[in-house]
């Protein structure tokens, strides 16, 4: 993680529960284009456990922190939460835009072999490299614990991460993941743009196929709205990561909430369950 302690430059500060919300952009050496991020700072001193939020399709850095209602509680556990951008954007790239489900705002997580994608798409190294030696370079950030949570595409990102990396991440939870993108329209697409045809490529990136070997022995929280639409669409499918951690003998905790759908007023509904899930993982 050493190539990445460079600058930053923060946008916007905002007071808030005691700390601060802040918003930075900054030149990424892995997605060779400019990046942004946002963070909550809370007014505790010393080396703060870190919690990473990925989000969904179309979303920036800015909706966790404006429409999740996490701040609060972050403030009481003392929390410093991270929110990267979903994806490069601006780059000029055929067909970047044509599309709100792959391109820019989509970018699944992962990091892109197939041109013209490869030389910026480079977002599973952004997330699980580049972006933590940068929040350890700038923010009172305790590298020994962190997090990672997310929503939809970012829930799937979320698990890909954590259990691909499971001595770098000591909790993980996601609200709607995308937790079989092998098997859905969203993951073949994309996985399919970003990788290429060899769906032996694709299995480094799906949580269902990641949990039979991986070497997580943690907790993993997941909520699915039960009036989802992408669920009634066969694009999330939980079912599926469920069987595969019963398989694996992993510890899974899927709840499936009565009358709530896809939206952030679902997440800002369990938030605070999901902080305090990370918050006694993190907590020594």
């Amino acid at each position: 993680m050493s190539d990445v302690t460079h600058s930053v430059e923060r946008l916007q500060q905002h007071g808030c529960f005691g700390g601060r919300v802040e918003f930075y952009r900054h030149v990424s050496q892995r997605c060779r284009t400019e990046m942004r991020f946002s963070v909550y700072l809370p007014a505790q001193r010393g080396s703060l456990p870190v919690l990473y939020w990925l989000s969904g399709l179309t979303c920036t850095e800015e909706n966790f922190m404006v429409k999740a209602g996490a701040q609060r509680l972050a403030a009481e556990l003392g929390l410093l939460l991270v929110a990267p951008d979903t994806s490069p954007r601006h780059l000029g790239l055929t067909g970047e835009t044509e599309n709100w489900d792959f391109g820019a705002g989509a970018s699944f997580y992962v990091d892109a072999t197939q041109d013209p994608w490869q030389a910026h798409y480079q977002m599973y190294s952004y997330v699980t490299q580049e972006l933590p030696a940068l929040i350890q370079a700038h923010f009172p950030a305790d590298p020994n614990r962190q997090g990672i949570f997310g929503h939809s595409m970012g829930g799937h990102g979320a698990l890909v991460c954590a259990l691909r990396n499971p001595t770098q991440y000591r909790s993980v939870s996601a609200f709607a993941p995308i937790a079989a993108p092998m098997q859905c329209p969203w993951g073949q697409k994309a996985f399919t743009g970003y990788l290429g045809s060899n769906r032996e490529s694709w299995k480094a990136y799906d949580a269902s196929q990641l949990v039979l070997s991986s070497q997580w022995d943690r907790p993993i929280l997941i909520d699915q709205g039960a009036v989802d639409p992408f669920l009634a669409q066969q694009q999330l499918l939980p079912e599926k990561f469920q069987a595969a951690c019963a398989e694996a003998g992993k510890s899974l905790t899927l709840r499936y909430q009565s009358g709530y759908d896809h939206s952030y007023y679902f997440i800002a509904s369990f938030i605070d369950d999901y902080l305090r899930h990370h918050a006694a993982a993190l907590r020594n």
